[in-house]
């Protein structure tokens, strides 16, 4: 089936007007850890740890001076150690070769531990205000479900690319999160509610059965 876009990127904002961060952050250094954190862990559960992080470790140069072992308990609920790894060792990168600024580029961004383009969107986009388009399982799934995408955008950076192609800048914040609330309210992985979903007229997942 030929796929209206347009009428589903449309739906889209029209439905989620107000989609925002589910993270709790404050700055950029905050919404780094956060992101970072937030891999593979629901944005409920970062948000139920990151207050005491960022009460223990301010600022990236405290977070540099502790070490992965004793951020870990802070962060155990979220995930694996590399993650407490990662933004200590990202933090002090930050102080050694940044003056102590999370940096404001791609390049800068990806260069850090534990940042792929993903989480480099989130902080450009949502802590700077540059326009980016994160790619996280939420919006990959649905891009494809919904046909923004094709079966050759296979890849989080191939559909990165190709919604941005499809998009003004000034939408790909509010999109991101568009999708993302889609993702989590309807369209979800297991057992999509399509019957109750105002896209399903234009969705090729729907249309197959």
């Amino acid at each position: 089936m030929t796929v209206n876009k347009q009428a589903i990127f449309d739906l889209l904002l029209e439905m989620y007007p107000d989609a925002k961060p589910e993270l709790d952050f404050e700055d950029p250094y905050q919404t780094l850890v956060a992101t970072i954190l937030a891999a593979q862990c629901t944005d409920k559960r970062v948000n139920q740890v990151t207050p005491a992080v960022f009460r223990d470790f301010p600022t990236p140069a405290a977070m540099a001076r502790t070490t992965p072992e004793i951020l870990f308990p802070y962060v155990k609920s979220c995930g694996f150690k590399t993650k407490a790894a990662n933004i200590v060792n990202a933090c002090k990168m930050i102080v050694e070769k940044y003056g102590g600024e999370v940096p404001h580029t791609m390049e800068e961004l990806t260069s850090l531990p534990g940042v792929g383009r993903k989480t480099a969107s989130v902080v450009l986009c949502f802590a700077f205000g540059i326009p980016a388009f994160p790619v996280d399982t939420h919006v990959f799934r649905l891009t494809h479900r919904l046909g923004l995408v094709t079966d050759a955008e296979n890849t989080p950076d191939k559909v990165d690319e190709a919604m941005r192609a499809q998009l003004p800048p000034e939408l790909w914040g509010q999109m991101h999160h568009a999708l993302i609330y889609h993702g989590r309210r309807v369209c979800h992985s297991q057992k999509p509610d399509c019957a109750n979903c105002r896209l399903a007229e234009y969705c090729p997942y729907n249309q197959k059965g």
